[in-house]
């Protein structure tokens, strides 16, 4: 389905949660090369949108769209599957963590490609589910929701793109769903997880029963009995990607 009734209903707390993080900024925006103008698909509040270029972005939800600061690049609304562009209209056009709520992701790499000379695209190989104790231990229904979404793999062939890790550092200041991975406590704080798509996806069932199981196993020491390999780290490598094009 579309994600803009997704974003309408949760995008409420986004400008507060969803902070640019300065180092995967600056990978992504190495990533755009020289790029001079940039399309930014999927571009909800407009973080990761480069200060320095000429910006425009396409984002489906009002709610999103009336949250994007003062001063932020022009936006339009959209969709990445159309985009209201002619052919080549930027040097290059990002997507970033939007993938993964089209409708069909083959086609809006398509539609990248076509309006731009190069494409950039922050998603997730998920293929790595167990890579993330949140996802193994905690939120299984996370692998349901990849019922007929194309693999990751498929997605890089299509685009013809090469894929660059994007390790998470371990204090990152954008609080996407990967982003607390040596702070477990952060997701038993409600403002944090509505800035994260998957709770509203595998409902509230599974997120109240995710939370009880963590709160207990961080009180215990259950969570850092089992996660010790992550003390001291630095950043982690959980399956985050671009895909460069």
């Amino acid at each position: 389905m579309s994600h803009t009734p997704l974003y309408d209903a949760i995008g409420t707390t986004y400008t507060a949660t969803r902070r640019t993080d300065p180092r995967i900024a600056a990978q992504l925006w190495a990533a755009l090369g020289d790029a001079q103008t940039v399309l930014n698909v999927g571009a909800g509040t407009g973080s990761y949108e480069p200060g320095d270029r000429d910006v425009t972005a396409v984002e489906p939800s009002a709610v999103m769209r009336a949250q994007r600061p003062a001063g932020a690049a022009r936006c339009v609304a959209g969709v990445a599957e159309n985009l209201p562009f002619p052919d080549q209209s930027f040097d290059a056009a990002m997507a970033f963590a939007t993938i993964d709520h089209w409708q069909d992701p083959f086609a809006g790499l398509r539609e990248m490609q076509r309006v731009a000379r190069r494409i950039v695209v922050f998603t997730k190989d998920f293929s790595t589910l167990n890579d993330f104790w949140l996802d193994r231990d905690y939120v299984p229904e996370r692998a349901t929701l990849l019922a007929g979404r194309p693999p990751f793999s498929e997605l890089a062939l299509a685009a013809g793109a090469r894929v660059e890790p994007v390790p998470i550092p371990w204090d990152c200041t954008d609080g996407f769903y990967e982003a607390y991975w040596c702070r477990p406590e952060a997701y038993l704080n409600e403002d944090i997880r509505r800035g994260m798509s998957i709770w509203a996806r595998v409902g509230a069932a599974a997120e109240q029963r995710a939370v009880r199981r963590l709160r207990a196993d961080i009180a215990s020491g259950r969570w850092a009995e089992r996660n010790h390999e992550l003390v001291g780290l630095n950043e982690a490598e959980l399956g985050v990607r671009l895909l460069i094009a």
